[in-house]
This record gives structure tokens, sequence and C-alpha cells, in this order.
């Protein structure tokens, strides 16, 4: 797949692209959903025998259009969602540098510039996408803005449980620690990537040994508590429990933000400064605070004893 990302106002040159058949939207999670209008865009590519394309923004709109300063966490932050999209057999994908100014073309000025002049033969979009100046191009009047210069598909909402597949349902979700429903939504289970940095090294003195993950991104970070999840690293998965939290019962003043701590089973390796994935499947509990390292060996014990049986399980 290639990468193309556009700053405006672009200099790009519609004789320099292929015909395209391009999906739009922003795309974070590239759940379900997203899944059917960029596969659709796909589809019609081969089709009509042209090259499939999609086209996104970075960063999520919200930062620049908010009056106060917002900190937006993302499903998939910009390199997870390069990765999904390429592996779903995309040709190229467009980023678009989402500032003020582009915000502010008129539907019929993004058309022109960012679906015409690049040599866009058929658009997919969802049903409720919008473009241009303050979103009142709808896919309504993309018939009129298209100057019957390309095609164009809708593609109506996906439902899960009698609930639209949203990014913002898949958000909520992650949030109250429902991380085992996500797959309904996501189509797999919710991931985050970082790096292993050292920590205090406590547990290998109780004899439950983590990796402490520095997430690097701004993901959606699920809520304080013990999670089953499954950890990649060095071209492996691996079954364990993670900790995220303040520690209460080491610690007695909070830190600036949790820390994210995974226990590896049948694991004893340093991977200090290796990039790793943590898969989250099942909260557990919240975090609590013990009266001591007795009592919280004895709930780590119990925790495993838990996440062993639920891998087993789903493993059936």
């Amino acid at each position: 797949m290639e990468v193309i990302s556009i700053h405006h106002p672009h200099q790009l040159n519609k004789l320099d692209y292929p015909e395209l058949a391009m999906a739009l939207g922003y795309f974070d999670g590239v759940h379900l959903g997203h899944q059917k209008v960029i596969l659709q865009a796909k589809k019609i590519a081969g089709e009509k025998g042209i090259k499939s394309a999609v086209m996104t923004f970075d960063p999520h709109p919200s930062v620049i259009l908010a009056k106060s300063t917002q900190h937006v966490e993302y499903i998939t932050p910009l390199k997870d969602k390069i990765h999904l999209i390429s592996n779903l057999g995309i040709d190229y994908l467009f980023i678009v540098h989402f500032t003020r100014e582009f915000a502010n073309l008129l539907p019929q000025e993004f058309v022109d510039q960012y679906l015409i002049g690049l040599n866009v033969q058929h658009v997919v979009a969802g049903f409720d996408y919008s473009y241009g100046r303050m979103g009142k191009g709808t896919m309504e009047t993309l018939p009129f803005h298209s100057r019957e210069q390309f095609d164009f598909s809708v593609v109506p909402k996906l439902s899960s449980k009698e609930e639209k597949v949203s990014s913002t349902l898949i958000r909520s979700y992650i949030r109250d620690g429902e991380t085992e429903g996500l797959p309904s939504l996501l189509g797999r289970y919710y991931t985050t990537s970082g790096t292993v940095i050292h920590g205090d090294k406590r547990g290998r003195t109780i004899g439950f040994p983590t990796a402490n993950v520095d997430l690097g991104a701004d993901y959606i970070i699920p809520p304080l508590g013990v999670f089953c999840v499954r950890f990649f690293v060095e071209g492996r998965w691996y079954d364990g429990v993670c900790n995220i939290g303040y520690k209460p019962t080491f610690k007695k003043e909070q830190s600036a933000k949790p820390s994210i701590e995974v226990h590896i089973f049948d694991f004893d390796q340093d991977i200090y400064g290796q990039d790793v994935i943590i898969e989250w499947h099942l909260h557990l509990r919240r975090e609590q605070k013990f009266s001591g390292i007795d009592e919280l060996v004895d709930q780590i014990e119990k925790d495993k004893e838990k996440a062993l049986h639920y891998f087993e399980k789903i493993r059936v």
C-alpha cells in the first residue's frame, strides 16, 4: 500500500494517480462498519479494473475545531490505522493533515480538490459521512458536487445487538472495561502497542515479574484494574494478566499516570526496550489496596488461575 501525506493546499496532479475507487472517513478503530466501507471500495475497484484507495485525516478534527484545548485519545492511533488498512489490501492511503484552513473548504472545493483532483472515479462512504465547512456536504449533496465526474455508493448503518457499530460505542466499551465485547464491534480484540520500560522491579521479588509498558501513543486506556491479556513480543503471543493502576498497596502518593504492567505466563526473558502489543480480553476486577504483601500475592494467584481458566475456555 502506498501512503501519501497531503498538506493543504496540495500541489498534487490528477494525472499522477491512476483511476481510484476511494473510501472516505476518519476510521478511528477501523471497526466492522469501517471495514464494510473500505472493502466496498476495494470490491468496486476490482469490478471496474481500477485501484482502491482510502482517504483519512490526522489529527482528529476535534483537536483543531474544539474551542478549548482538547486531548483526544484514539482507538487506533495513526500508525495502527495505517497497519489495519494495509491489511485489508488497499492500494493507496491518503492522509490529509487536518487544519482550520482545510476545514474551511466549501463542500464543492473539497470535492474539486480532493476527489476530482485526485482522479477519483467512485466514492464510497457511510450514510452519515459529511464533508466541507461545518459538514454542510452530505451523501445527499454529493451527486450535485460530483459534477458528474464520479459515481458513488452509500454504505448503510451496521448494527450489533441493535446498536450502531461506531467509534463512540467502542470508546465507551473500552472506558467501561467491557473489552470482552469488542470483537463483535471491531472484528478483533482491542490492542495497544508500546515499549517495555524499567519499573520498580517489585513484581520479581514476590514471584510475579512484570513487563512495565509505556504505550507512547494516545490510546484510550481501559479502567484501573486487572485484565486477562495476550502479549506479543519477539514474534510470539503469550497469555498473561495485566494490572492498570497506581499500586496503592506500595505507594501512598498517586503518580501522574497509571502504570501498565503485564505478568506473562511461562516467560522468563529480558525484553527491556522491546516493542510489544497488549491484546485486551477480560476485565477481572478493579484495582484495590491490600493490607500487605501476603494478601496481594494470594490475590494475584487467584487472578492468574482465573486467567488460565479463561484462556483455556476460549480455545476450546
